[in-house]
Order: C-alpha cells, then sequence, then structure tokens
C-alpha cells in the first residue's frame, strides 16, 4: 500500500541531479532516498520499500535497463521511471519493454518530473473504497480481468503478470469494448498526456500484450488499423468478481 507521502528512489550518477531532485521533490511532499550507482540501488532497495524509482539509463557500474529487468522480476508492482539522455530512443524503447512505467529526456524540467510521478502514482494505486456498484470483473476471450484487485487470469486460472502500464491499457479496451482507439486517444486515458510525434510508448506495450496474450483461440487479440490505431477484437462480458 502506498504511503501517504510516497517514498521515491531517485538513481543517478550526477551528483547535482540527486541533490536537485532530493530537494525539489522534498519540497512536493514526497520522501526522497538518493543513489549514485548500481551498488548503492540495489542497497537501497534491500533495506526500504519504495512506492516509485526514477532511474537513469546510463551508470557508472551497470545499465539502469538491466536494473529495470530484475526489478520486473523482484518488484513488479513498483513504477519505474527512465531518465534518458534526448537522443536515446533505442534506451526508452527497450525501457518500455522491460516495463517501465514511463520515461523523461534529459535535460528536464523538474516540474515535468513531477507531473510524471503523480501520475505514474495515480495509476499504480488500488482504488479507495466507496459506495459503489456492486464489484464486477470483465470476460473475454479465454482470460478474466479483475479490476478492483488489478488481476488477470486466463482459462485455467493461472495469473497473467502484467506491469501497471499494461494492465491500465488493456482495460481501456475493455472498458470500450469493439471500438478503434487512437494512439492519441489510449496515450490520453493511460497517461493523460498529449502524444509527442515521436512517441512509441502505446506501440511498445501493445506490442508486449500482444506477446502476453497469445492463447486466445479466435485469432488475435488486437487488431491493427492502418493510421487508424488499435481494436480489440474479443467479445467482452461484464461479470461479477469473485469473492
Amino acid at each position: 500500500m502506498m504511503q501517504s507521502q510516497p517514498h521515491i528512489l531517485v538513481v543517478d550518477d550526477d551528483r547535482e541531479i540527486r541533490t536537485l531532485l532530493g530537494r525539489y521533490l522534498d519540497g512536493q511532499g514526497f520522501r526522497v532516498s538518493v543513489a549514485a550507482d548500481r551498488r548503492e540501488c540495489e542497497q537501497k532497495l534491500a533495506s526500504g520499500q519504495f512506492d516509485l524509482i526514477v532511474l537513469d539509463v546510463m551508470l557508472p557500474d551497470g545499465s539502469g535497463l538491466d536494473i529495470c529487468r530484475a526489478l520486473r522480476d523482484r518488484k513488479p508492482h513498483v513504477p519505474v521511471i527512465l531518465l534518458t539522455a534526448l537522443k536515446e530512443d533505442v534506451d526508452r524503447i527497450i525501457g518500455l519493454e522491460l516495463g517501465a512505467d514511463d520515461y523523461l529526456g534529459k535535460p528536464f524540467n523538474p516540474r515535468e518530473l513531477t507531473a510524471r510521478i503523480r501520475a505514474v502514482l495515480r495509476r499504480a494505486a488500488p482504488e479507495e473504497a466507496a459506495p459503489a456498484p456492486p464489484p464486477r470483473a470483465y470476460r473475454f476471450a479465454s482470460y478474466r480481468l479483475e479490476p478492483d484487485t488489478r488481476k488477470v487470469t486466463d482459462a485455467r486460472g493461472a495469473a497473467v503478470d502484467l506491469t501497471g502500464a499494461e494492465f491500465d491499457l488493456l482495460q481501456v479496451f475493455l472498458d470500450r469494448p469493439g471500438r478503434l482507439l487512437s494512439r492519441d486517444q489510449l496515450l490520453d486515458l493511460t497517461q493523460g498526456r498529449e502524444r509527442d510525434p515521436l512517441e512509441r510508448s502505446v506501440d511498445v506495450l501493445m506490442s508486449r500484450l500482444r506477446r502476453k496474450f497469445t492463447d486466445t483461440g479466435d485469432g488475435p487479440l488486437f487488431k491493427t488499423v492502418r493510421n487508424g490505431g488499435y481494436q480489440l477484437t474479443a467479445r467482452v462480458e461484464t461479470v461479477e468478481a469473485q469473492a
């Protein structure tokens, strides 16, 4: 569960960036820990609990991408925002494929990073209980998704491991069965921001969803419409969530 004051781990070998972000994020209501390299990052992760990690791709003793890959196995529910050099498009795409939730190119404005952090934390946080319609779940193809528990299972009841960004994107389609959704719409609905002309995060997430949902029995789960976007092809049923 996320604490009232979210704990952020900033991993960057640039002392000025660590100091700047430590002070700025602290002033924005976050608890902040910092690490200068992969070794120190691993030590912090072993000794503390974090709500989000801001992770530089280039570190003196290893790649932030390797850390991101390891985190997806060990702490799959901890969101990651990558910091990349402005032209490292390949690293951004690989980072998203490895499970990063967002990225920001250097140099960056701390206010924008703060906005990204808040957006990712909102997506990752479980919704608070409140008077609402009965719990619901979605059944599609041979799968089941439960929004309240953020759980997806296959026909055998085995869990399908999804990152927070993958889950959010899938639910957008289930909330709008059969609708053709453009990349701009998907980015706005999942991340609340407009798409940069070179934005590839939606395409990367769609590729990951396709790899994880191959056993549908009726062909591909998603259809790509040229110059249009993506469309969920499976029939969607709303059912009561399991107790």
